[in-house]
């Protein structure tokens, strides 16, 4: 039994079909795996035979280039449009099955649109689908191999890159619980921002100290301050000092010295 057929149109992104089936016959061995010119022995009749995987399959992978919808049949019309259509079959097997479908979109080609599609065949837009790209090939057939592991359990029995994906799945875990702490982190800062308004503090976890809208001289690291403002009048103004407590502050408050008496 094929717990994986390999679905696709010829004329439209067989490069892709082929490498996508060569890194997954690779990965979970040929017993696991259908595609047509690896899977059906010489002299078999093939109807019978894509048939017949189509109705046993744990999941269809439906590869899908720009010129999926567009590649004409004998009759010169659009080949999607035959009921007899491969292609077409196939997925309508499965989709009527209720087997995973996984639509894989090569290069340009767009999301599906349903109403573009034969009728029998629109459940297939409402499937997750995985985007692969040549050029990232690599990375998107692990990507592509890990879902078929994680979801069928027979597959990931017999996963040869089972210990590979295991770390690609810790990996990512991780780097989704540093991006939810830098979020918070930001927001704490944005709050700070918003309800800090002036003065200076010593703020709570690894902010340290904040100085906002100071009006006067301030000094926050290491070494003597000295501040000698003149003021007039009797004790009005502030003067604002900080220091980091590892060495002095000084203050020196003068008097405007006013004419003596004898100078009026």
């Amino acid at each position: 039994m094929s717990d994986v057929f390999i679905n696709y149109r010829t004329g439209d992104e067989e490069s892709a079909a082929t490498l996508i089936a060569r890194e997954l016959l690779r990965r979970f061995g040929r017993e696991h795996i259908f595609f047509a010119s690896n899977s059906i022995e010489l002299g078999r009749r093939y109807p019978a035979a894509l048939d017949g995987a189509a109705e046993k399959c744990d999941a269809l992978i439906a590869v899908i280039g720009p010129r999926w919808a567009e590649v004409l049949g004998p009759d010169g019309r659009p080949a999607l449009e035959a009921e007899q259509d491969w292609t077409r079959r196939e997925i309508r097997t499965a989709l009527d099955r209720g087997v995973l479908v996984i639509p894989v979109l090569v290069g340009k080609a767009t999301r599906i649109d349903r109403v573009l599609l034969p009728e029998d065949l629109r459940e297939l837009a409402d499937c997750q689908y995985k985007r692969f790209d040549h050029r990232n090939s690599d990375a998107d057939l692990a990507v592509l191999g890990d879902a078929l592991s994680r979801q069928l359990p027979e597959l990931s029995m017999v996963d040869r890159d089972a210990p590979a994906a295991k770390e690609r799945a810790e990996k990512k875990k991780a780097r989704k619980g540093s991006a939810k702490d830098a979020g918070h982190t930001r927001m704490r800062t944005r709050d700070v921002e918003q309800r800090v308004r002036g003065g200076i503090g010593n703020l709570n976890g690894d902010l340290g100290t904040f100085v906002n809208e100071p009006q006067g001289p301030v000094n926050t690291g290491p070494g003597p301050q000295y501040n000698a403002p003149h003021f007039e009048g009797d004790n009005t103004g502030v003067q604002f000092t900080a220091g980091d407590n590892s060495s002095t502050v000084h203050q020196r408050f003068e008097r405007e010295r006013r004419p003596s008496d004898d100078r009026r």
